[in-house]
């Protein structure tokens, strides 16, 4: 069973929609998945958002969702983690260097094109030289920084849009978005288990 683990800011709006939808597509699917989600700055216990509750249950999803902090023993128990946006993805790894192999956005990484795929393998590589440097007291070189720049410049955002304080029509855009990734993570999932 492969573990999931979606990651935003306060784990009350993207990430517990990225679950529920998730648990529930992969059920249907047949595909084998425990999933789960954080937030960067979540206060937990806290209730998801009523416009994430809302979209849930329209889905038929009553899982009790309520928010967790990121921590070290979710960041262990997961094969892949999800971030929904870039900047989630920089801050989790600032914490835990070690999840660069298994840490992504959920847009980067069902997107397809190997020439981005490419790209942000470099970047990622970049960045975790550029902290270890700063980590060590020296600069990052500045050839080095201009390709992070250059590459930014050239990668498609794969961030999912913030819904939080929003109305219920910016929930769904959300929760659009989300979807329309989780159906391409399935198919991808579903290929990896045949090879």
């Amino acid at each position: 069973m492969l573990h999931i683990l979606f990651v935003c800011t306060g784990n009350t709006c993207r990430s517990p929609m990225a679950e529920g939808l998730l648990r529930k597509l992969a059920k249907e699917r047949g595909v084998d998945v425990e999933v789960r989600s954080a937030g960067v700055s979540a206060i937990p216990g806290t209730s998801i958002s009523r416009h994430a509750a809302g979209i849930l249950q329209d889905e038929g999803i009553h899982d009790n969702i309520v928010s967790s902090q990121l921590s070290g023993e979710a960041v262990a128990w997961a094969d892949l983690i999800l971030t929904l946006t870039g900047a989630h993805k920089r801050h989790l790894l600032q914490l835990y260097p070690d999840a660069i192999a298994k840490t992504h956005t959920l847009k980067e990484y069902v997107q397809t094109q190997e020439s981005v795929a490419a790209d942000i393998r470099e970047l990622d590589s970049l960045y975790a030289e550029a902290e270890m440097n700063l980590a060590l007291g020296t600069e990052p070189a500045a050839a080095d920084l201009q390709r992070i720049i250059e590459i930014r410049q050239r990668i498609p955002s794969f961030d999912i849009i913030d819904p939080f304080g929003g109305s219920r029509e910016d929930y769904e855009l959300a929760a659009a978005e989300i979807r329309s990734a989780l159906y391409s993570l399935l198919d991808k999932l579903e290929s990896l288990r045949k090879l």
